[in-house]
Order: structure tokens, then sequence, then C-alpha cells
């Protein structure tokens, strides 16, 4: 409990007429009691008329689990003789957590039970708990502010966003390459035999199959589709320029989204998926199985990464990962960079690599960069963060251009459209043949 607003002013109040009086009525000390003595009834008859604390009775419930990015409800059921008519409410949390801003809640005058549902956003992974919980209402003439507390123990544990797999999204966007659907109407879209059928008015005339054709007096097509079992690799790098935030969640979080969604893919495509993780040291690798079969141990190797605290070690990950690799593989690399210097390492490690395999370099694009280029106003220090954000875009473009010369993939994406440009470049790599 606390003293509110209206006490404070009305505690002000009376000292100042307290002063005027001393001032003016020297004589007569006795009229400062009574002002004093009417807030104290005040006091005492708002405090007897005041919902108590202890006649409530709160129940809380949070989900066992959810995934980062996203947002989980916290169910909370107030039951009393009576409820006050408007209340605010406080959590204490883990920092993975993050409740969004309440209002007020404007309760039935009489109100004897209230439904509550606060939202919890998801930004860290890991177990997340909530401990307490904290109520502030006004007494009934509003002098006080009430403050009633109960521990809570609430725990949720927050995975890494696979929600695009059980929607069903990735199914979708795969659709192409499964079930043979996709005609080789262009040169180099597949190369496995898939069955024959009839030619057609609009078909390739290159896929008719001229000896079948002979054979039956008619025009037959060879269809093929997209070869299978090829081996990719996802390849993390958790350093730490990876545990800067971007629409709220990390950038390593982001790219263990895409990792996820990818591995689900392969797996729809009938490919192999292994991975691999680096920061200042290299991680095992998890050897390269069907995807769908992969997709758990890198599910939870993924729940347990975290962003290290040192400066990643571009040559030791990307060399050990170069030698423990046997077969050729698309293999596709999450990782970040400040600026061309920085990045010096990075491109070296990944031509090497670029000779026996199939790179993709995965980053992030920070949109707050492209907001800081045209500012709003003209003042001294907007002129200069535009300055430094376009330079920094162009020493970003200036590495992802070099990485492209040297016949290395790049895609450069916003979090929020990275999963889906990602599963659209895996598409375009597998029906040109790339691997």
């Amino acid at each position: 409990m606390r003293p509110s607003r209206l006490m404070l002013a009305a505690l002000g109040a009376l000292a100042a007429l307290s002063v005027a009086l001393v001032v003016w009525r020297p004589e007569d000390p006795g009229l400062l009691a009574w002002p004093w003595a009417a807030l104290l009834l005040a006091a005492v008859v708002d405090l007897a008329l005041t919902v108590p604390a202890r006649g409530i009775a709160p129940e809380a419930d949070l989900p066992p689990r959810g995934f980062a990015g996203h947002r989980a409800m916290l169910d909370l059921t107030l039951r009393g003789r009576r409820l006050p008519p408007k209340l605010w409410v406080r959590l204490t949390h883990d920092p993975g957590l993050e409740p969004a801003e309440t209002a007020a809640t404007e309760l039935p005058k009489g109100a004897t039970e209230a439904a509550l549902r606060l939202p919890l956003a998801l930004r860290d992974r890991g177990m997340q708990a909530v401990t307490r919980l904290r109520l502030m209402y006004p007494s009934r003439l509003g002098l006080f502010d009430i403050l009633p507390g109960w521990p809570l123990d609430l725990k949720i544990q927050v995975l890494p966003d696979i929600s695009p797999v059980l929607s069903g999204a990735i199914q979708a966007q795969m659709l192409p390459l499964l079930e043979g659907a996709r005609v080789m109407n262009l040169k180099g879209e597949g190369s496995e035999f898939h069955q024959l059928r009839d030619f057609a008015p609009g078909m390739d005339p290159r896929s008719i199959d001229w000896k079948r054709s002979a054979r039956v007096n008619d025009l037959v097509a060879r269809e093929t589709r997209v070869e299978r079992n090829h081996q990719i690799i996802l390849c993390l790098d958790t350093g730490h320029l990876m545990a800067e935030r971007l629409a709220g969640l990390t950038r390593l979080d982001h790219a263990i989204h895409a990792a996820l969604a990818l591995c689900w893919a392969s797996g729809l495509a009938g490919d192999n998926v292994g991975f691999y993780s680096f920061g200042a040291r290299p991680r095992p690798l998890i050897p390269p199985r069907p995807g769908r079969a992969a997709f758990g141990p890198i599910q939870s190797a993924c729940a347990e990464l975290m962003p290290d605290e040192a400066e990643t070690n571009h040559t030791l990950g990307l060399s050990v990962l170069n030698g423990k690799l046997k077969r050729r593989s698309l293999v596709v690399v999450f990782s970040d960079f400040v600026d061309s210097t920085s990045a010096e390492l990075l491109v070296e490690n990944l031509a090497v690599m670029q000779r026996q395999h199939v790179v993709l370099y995965v980053a992030l694009r920070d949109p707050d960069l492209q907001g800081l280029i045209r500012p709003a106003t003209s003042g001294m220090d907007d002129v200069a963060q535009a300055i430094a954000a376009a330079r920094i875009l162009q020493e970003r473009q200036a590495v992802l251009d070099r990485l492209a010369r040297l016949g290395i993939l790049c895609l450069d994406a916003a979090p929020g459209q990275l999963t889906a440009a990602l599963i659209s470049r895996y598409i375009e790599i597998k029906a040109k043949e790339m691997i």
C-alpha cells in the first residue's frame, strides 16, 4: 500500500494551509489539528471501505511450451467476496519473456470473479519462468494505491519456431518438387527419369523420346524430375555478432528457424541433412541422414544452442567442416559480419569450401539501417547517421558482390522473409541441379 497522487496532493495542500494558519493565526494553534484530523479520518474510512488484499485469491496458468518469436497467453483468474472495479496487473518474470503493456482492467461493480488473459512475448529460447504476480488498484476514496502480491511458479519451455512445419506452409511451397509435379519446360530442371507420357503442344520438344515414338508411331515425351538423395549441411555461426536482436529475436534465432524449415523441406524432397555449428570453437557434426529422420536431432541441438560471447573463428570452424565432408554437398552457412575487414576470413574460407561444394551464404538484413538512410529531419545528427548507415550498407553489398564473383550463392533477406526466401532458393538450386 502506498499513498496515491490524491493523498500526496491533499498532504501538500494541508501543509500549505498549516503554514498559512501559523502565519496569520499564531494565537490559535488548535486550528491546525482540525484539517489533519479530517484527513486521518478520511484515510481510516477509505481503508475500511476498500477491498482487502487478503480477500482476493488469484489462480494463474501458463502453457508448458511455446515457440520463440510468438506469444503465449497467461490465464489469470481472480476470485473474492468482492473485487475492485479497476485494477492493473504486473508480473515478475525472466528476461526471456516480455509482457505486453496492459491498460487498466474495468470490472463490473460487485464482481466476485474475473478472468484475464495476459499476452507474453517469447523472446529467448530455453526455460523461462514467471515468479510473481502483483496487482494495483485504488482504494475506495482514491487516497491509497493497494499493491498486493503473490508468488508464482509458472514455467514455459521456449522452443525454436517450427510453426511453418506444423501449418503445412513449407509443404505447400515444396509442391513443385513433390510427386514429379514439375514438367521439364526448362533445360536443366531435372535429369532423373520419372515416366513417359504423350507429347502435348507446349511441351519442350527436347523431351521427346524419338526411339519410343518410332515404336508406337506417336510422339512420346520423357518426363523427368529433380534428383534426390543429395547431401545438405546446415552450418550455423554462433559468435557474438549473432546475438544482435532484429525484429525482437536474435540473429541466431532467425537462423535456427530458417534452418529447421529448410531441414523439413529437404526431407520432403528426399535429401539427407546434417547439422554443424561453430563459434570460437567448432561443435560436433550431426551426420547427414534422411531429412525427416534428421529433423528431431537437429531440433534438439538447436534448442540448446546459445550465442557465444567471443568472436567467431571462421578459419577453424569452416576448415573442420570442410575436412569432415567426403561427398559433394550443399553447405548453407548462416553467419554475419560488421564490415569488409572483419569479413575477410569469412570470404577466404568460403572460397576454399566452394571448390568442392555448393555454398549458399545466408545473411540477415537489418531493417533499421534502411530507415536511417532517409531521415525524417535534416539535423546534423540525422545526416551523420544516414551517412554512416549508407557506408555500412555499401561495404556489406561489396562483400556480397565479392562472394558472388567467387561463385558463392548469397541470400540477403529481411528477418520476416528469410524462411520463405531460403526455401525458394533451395528449390531453385535443386531445379538447376547445381549440387
